[in-house]
């Protein structure tokens, strides 16, 4: 799964967004010039983010955008979701009875790749705009694994 540009530029403006944050709001011109998104791409995405209770907007000449809530209260999922990006890997409809086969059955592999989505999810979700701020992501590399590195193969 590669997280599309929608997900990746909301997370980068909020994090941004929660480094700068204070008494004044910041303006999304400064945080599109920051983070090299393209401003009118960024207005989307905080309108969702707007709507989804994340951000709120300041209007008038030192307006701009505040975090509607703490930054250590808001997991990186949900703005992922605000930025409607799925974070499913399985090829079912997210409503549909059934499976993902012509026969509505579940192929082979779907629990493999529910299980993936539900990771990613419970990662993000763990995970506040406070932690990235404050660099406090911990790394899962882990030593059972190392034997799937090319390095380590002798």
């Amino acid at each position: 799964m590669i997280l599309g540009t929608k997900a990746r530029y909301a997370v980068m403006a909020m994090v941004d967004l929660a480094a700068q944050s204070g008494d004044k709001p910041v303006k999304l011109a400064e945080i599109a010039a920051r983070q090299e998104i393209p401003l009118a791409y960024l207005e989307q995405i905080f309108a969702k983010l707007k709507s989804h209770g994340l951000v709120k907007s300041i209007k008038g000449p030192g307006g701009g955008y505040k975090l509607a809530r703490a930054s250590g209260d808001t997991p990186i999922s949900e703005i992922v979701i605000a930025a409607e990006e799925s974070m499913k890997m399985t090829r079912c409809e997210a409503h549909a009875t059934g499976g993902c086969m012509a026969t509505k059955a579940r192929c082979l592999t779907h629990d493999l790749w529910d299980g993936l989505s539900d990771q990613i999810y419970n990662y993000f979700n763990a995970i506040s705009l406070e932690d990235v701020c404050k660099r406090r992501l911990k790394t899962h590399k882990s030593e059972q694994h190392s034997f799937m590195s090319p390095l380590n193969l002798q």
